[in-house]
C-alpha cells in the first residue's frame, strides 16, 4: 500500500501463501486474498493481480480446479486475471501449461455473482480437492501433456480439462 500512496502506483500483486502447504489455493488463502482484493478494489483505483501457486501438478483435475477456485475467488472479488498458474508449487521445473491460464479464462463465469453464490461454488469446489492436500498428484512435466512442436495439449490432458469443466459446473459454475 506504501507504492500506492508515495509513489501513485498503477498495480497491486499480492497472493498470500498457506505456511504449511506452500501454496494460494487452500480455503484460508482465498479467503484472506478476497477480503484484501476487495477492500483494495474499493478503496483504490489499481490493478489487482494475485500469484497462483497450485499444490497438484499440471495434467490433473486438482490442478485445474485449484486454479479455478483462484479465478473464481479472484473475479467476484474485484481482482484482474493478470498472470498465469505455477503448477506444483512453482517450485518444479517443467510443471506449468497454458492450460492452467486457459481455466483462469473459463472461471471468469463467476463475473457478476453475488457474493454469496460464489462462496457456495467455491465452498463446493474446495472441498473436492482439499483432502488431497498431503498428498497431491504430481501431474505430468510441459513436454509428457504437450506436443512440444505445435505448443498443443494433449488428447489425455484435454481430456482431464473437459472433466474439470464438468466438475466445475456440477459446483455451479455454469460454463
Amino acid at each position: 500500500m506504501a507504492s500506492y500512496a508515495l509513489m501513485d502506483c498503477d498495480i497491486h500483486l499480492d497472493g498470500p501463501i498457506h505456511i504449511r502447504w506452500g501454496t494460494t489455493t487452500t480455503r484460508e488463502t482465498l479467503q484472506i486474498a478476497a477480503h484484501s482484493a476487495a477492500a483494495i478494489d474499493l478503496n483504490t483505483d489499481l490493478l489487482l493481480g494475485n500469484q497462483y501457486y497450485t499444490l497438484a501438478g499440471p495434467c490433473t483435475e486438482m490442478c485445474l480446479l485449484e486454479t479455478a477456485a483462484q479465478a473464481i475467488k479472484d473475479t467476484a472479488s474485484g481482482r484482474e486475471l493478470i498472470s498465469g498458474a505455477a503448477s506444483s508449487k512453482g517450485v518444479v521445473k517443467d510443471r506449468t501449461t497454458g492450460m492452467e491460464a486457459r481455466m483462469m479464462g473459463e472461471a471468469i463465469s463467476a463475473a457478476g455473482m453475488d457474493i454469496q453464490e460464489a462462496n457456495a461454488v467455491l465452498d463446493n469446489l474446495v472441498s473436492l480437492y482439499e483432502r488431497n492436500f498431503s498428498r497431491p498428484p504430481v501431474g505430468k512435466r510441459f513436454q509428457d501433456c504437450y506436443d512440444i512442436t505445435s505448443v498443443t495439449p494433449s488428447k489425455e490432458y484435454l481430456k482431464v480439462y473437459e472433466k474439470a469443466i464438468s466438475t466445475l459446473n456440477k459446483c455451479g459454475l455454469d460454463i
